[in-house]
């Protein structure tokens, strides 16, 4: 969602006359955030059908066979030079509809998907985010290593700037706890539990996804006048997240797609907890990130045990977060968002756009 917004936002600083479709998946998340561009948005039928249980199965089938027809009507009428995909269910009706398109397939992950595995067939060119990703694609020699294209409104706050957005006190360290766009459960409840211990040695800005919010309300009454100026929640945060990312001093998260591309912006040293109820991705993201030193991951089930004792040694380390931000910052690739625009205006063809 973000890294496509991100392109786009690329590709029109160059091109006045560029011509965009988004499509979408019926009931998606992506129409809210689409409908704050220009952007015209569309949608189709779509579902998943790895890992569905025989009882479902049916009717995912039936949604991507009634969206590959409607992605053909909206392919014929909107006539595209070139295509870009991004993932999700949407993406395999609209790569089938458009086997003669020229087409651009992003990869956020390290390790792509199933789905992502299957358009890469279709895709006339690959951008990843990191060259591990490179081995899982060992036959294609149409592979750049963009990065992961960020949005240019995180990187418009400095320091005091961002401080002020949230409320925060320049002379105390800042920990940022997020789980992600719909927020971590896990992470919510072992973080509400160390809260008192935390609070006394720093203040936390705390991204808790809307559907933990009655639950924050109730921690909050239970957090003294001194801990509460210390303690600020939000259920989602979009304009201010760059704020809150430069306001930071140490990050704790989940390891999906987007912690490839917006911790190294900022040089943010993070510990990780990948989620683990999906396949490995956040893990695969997780290991390569702690493997360059930049970060620490714990598991889910550990966390809750662990939380306070690994952010309280991080944030009294202040050499050792320096180290680790220093080896975040040197995996970040700033240009990502030009470099996939220049990839789908080449492959679009030279004067299309």
């Amino acid at each position: 969602m973000y890294p496509a917004l991100a392109v786009l936002e690329a590709l029109a600083a160059d091109h006045d006359d560029l011509d965009v479709l988004w499509v979408g998946s019926e009931g998606g998340m992506e129409a809210d955030l689409v409908a704050q561009t220009d952007v015209p948005f569309e949608t189709i039928s779509a579902a998943g059908v790895h890992g569905v249980g025989l009882r479902a199965l049916p009717g995912n089938l039936f949604r991507l066979v009634r969206g590959f027809f409607s992605a053909q009507k909206l392919l014929r009428r909107f006539r595209p030079e070139v295509m870009f995909f991004t993932g999700g269910y949407v993406a395999v009706p609209m790569a089938l509809a458009g086997l003669r398109i020229p087409s651009v397939l992003y990869i956020p992950d390290i390790e792509p998907g199933l789905a992502l595995k299957t358009l890469a067939r279709f895709a006339d060119r690959i951008a990843v985010t990191a060259e591990d990703s490179r081995r899982y694609f060992s036959k294609r020699k149409d592979i750049i290593v963009s990065g992961y294209p960020t949005r240019r409104a995180l990187r418009s706050w400095d320091r005091g700037q961002a401080q002020e957005a949230l409320s925060l006190q320049p002379d105390m360290p800042t920990l940022l706890v997020f789980g992600g766009s719909k927020g971590a459960r896990s992470i919510n409840r072992a973080l509400f539990l160390a809260l008192p211990e935390l609070l006394a040695e720093m203040q936390i800005v705390h991204i808790t996804g809307a559907l933990n919010w009655p639950e924050v309300e109730q921690v909050r009454r239970k957090l003294s006048p001194a801990q509460l100026e210390r303690y600020h929640p939000y259920a989602y945060l979009h304009e201010e997240m760059g704020a809150a990312f430069k306001a930071a001093d140490l990050v704790l998260s989940r390891a999906g797609a987007s912690s490839l591309g917006e911790l190294p912006l900022f040089g943010l040293p993070a510990i990780l907890v990948p989620y683990p109820y999906a396949w490995r991705y956040q893990k695969v993201n997780a290991e390569y990130l702690m493997r360059h030193g930049a970060a620490i991951m714990v598991q889910d089930a550990e966390l809750p045990e662990k939380i306070v004792p690994l952010v309280c040694d991080l944030m009294r380390d202040e050499q050792r977060r320096a180290r680790m931000s220093a080896a975040m910052r040197s995996l970040s690739k700033p240009e990502a968002a030009a470099s996939i625009g220049r990839a789908l205006v080449e492959q679009a063809g030279a004067n299309a756009i």
